[in-house]
């Protein structure tokens, strides 16, 4: 191959590189700026496993309802239809099935894993020294998207009050949804 198309060719793949980069930034950023609020009850966690160094280990309520309604299938990936109470606190009302919203309802994606049920994360990640600020965690604060895509920017104790350092100020979550933790 000639050297200018090698040159090109380089130059060209690095543009898509960064412009594959900026369009996952851009997205996240429109998402937790136009996402609407939802809040979703944590399930218990082994206490052993709950905080580990810098994150706390994360399970949801809503998880186990996708699971239960699953029953034996295993279907990889799908969205939930979650009903969403005034207070900002969301429900699972069934499993989407192409039929219309009701106004109080939101799509959430979810993850079949090793028979698990993932959300957009199952893991918070915080500062250093600061794990005893989110001991009182008794909700997950998500951005979502009307497609049902999700980002876990807070969490909440059982008054609904967010916790941790800079509370008011937007968390994004550390951990790709792909990753497998």
């Amino acid at each position: 191959m000639r050297e200018p198309v090698r040159r090109a060719l380089i130059v060209v793949s690095g543009l898509l590189a960064l412009s594959v980069v900026h369009y996952g930034v851009y997205s996240r950023e429109r998402l937790l700026n136009d996402g609407d609020t939802v809040l979703l009850r944590l399930a218990p966690v082994d206490p052993r496993s709950m905080l580990q160094g810098d994150y706390m280990a994360l399970n949801f309520e809503l998880a186990r309802a996708i699971r239960e309604a699953l029953g034996e299938r295993d279907v990889a990936d799908g969205r939930a239809v979650v009903g969403v109470e005034p207070s900002g606190i969301g429900g699972f009302r069934r499993l989407d099935d192409g039929r219309p919203l009701a106004a109080d309802e939101r799509l959430l994606r979810y993850r079949l894993r090793a028979g698990r049920v993932r959300l957009a994360t199952n893991a918070y990640f915080f500062a250093e020294g600061t794990a005893h600020l989110y001991v009182p965690a008794r909700y997950g604060e998500f951005r979502v998207a009307a497609d049902g895509d999700a980002i876990l920017t807070h969490l909440r104790d059982e008054h609904r009050v967010r916790l941790g350092e800079g509370a008011g100020a937007p968390r994004v979550e550390c951990v790709p949804p792909d990753v497998g933790c």
